[in-house]
């Protein structure tokens, strides 16, 4: 039996607003124009725009199964596996690190998985398993956005009010892009203070 040959992961990555599940959904659907097979997956945390799609802020959408875990991904995945040659994966930020070694397992198959998700949390800390995704892509495609205060290109996701939860499920009026020097982690932004928080609560 011949092997299959190594495939590829792809990583778009960026702040909120950066256009990182627009990306993910072109290059789904060059891949669908190619004739190639495609599976599309995101989590059940994330149902902002569509419970059976990922959308885009500019709403765009792709059809795509909502799942709960890399396992429960993995059980939907692998009995098609012989019939799909794109693998999609959308807000991978809030997958388990387990999606790490699928991603390897996958691309030793000779698939080509393509992920989206945020690079950083709201404090500029490293979100999930992105940055080791990152570490083992083929390819990476960082994204910037466009500074809410003065326009500039943005890399930062700001939180908009005191929330000290990691994951708050949101888009406009609860979080802004903004450049490095508009960036302010920790800040109340109906009393423009700097909030301090000890470095126990900051929980990935």
């Amino acid at each position: 039996m011949t092997k299959p040959l190594p495939g590829r992961i792809e990583v778009i990555t960026g702040p909120m607003f950066s256009g990182k599940s627009e990306e993910l959904i072109r290059r789904l659907k060059r891949a669908r124009i190619a004739r190639q097979r495609v599976a599309c997956f995101k989590p059940d945390i994330d149902l902002r725009y569509h419970r059976t799609a990922i959308a885009s802020h500019s709403s765009q959408t792709h059809e795509a199964e909502t799942v709960s875990t890399t396992e429960h991904l993995k059980s939907s995945l692998f009995p098609q596996l012989d019939e799909v040659e794109v693998v999609g994966i959308d807000e991978v930020q809030f997958f388990d690190e387990a999606i790490i070694a699928l991603a390897v397992e996958l691309v030793h198959l000779g698939k080509r998985i393509i992920i989206a998700g945020l690079d950083t949390t709201f404090t500029a800390e490293p979100f999930g398993p992105v940055p080791a995704l990152m570490a083992i892509a083929d390819e990476v495609t960082k994204l910037s956005a466009v500074c809410m205060t003065c326009g500039a290109p943005a890399i930062h996701t700001q939180r908009l009010g005191a929330s000290q939860e990691l994951v708050v499920v949101g888009a406009a009026g609860l979080y802004e892009a903004r450049c490095r020097a508009h960036f302010h982690p920790w800040l109340d932004e109906n009393s423009s203070e700097q909030l301090e928080f000890p470095e126990a609560s900051r929980i990935l």
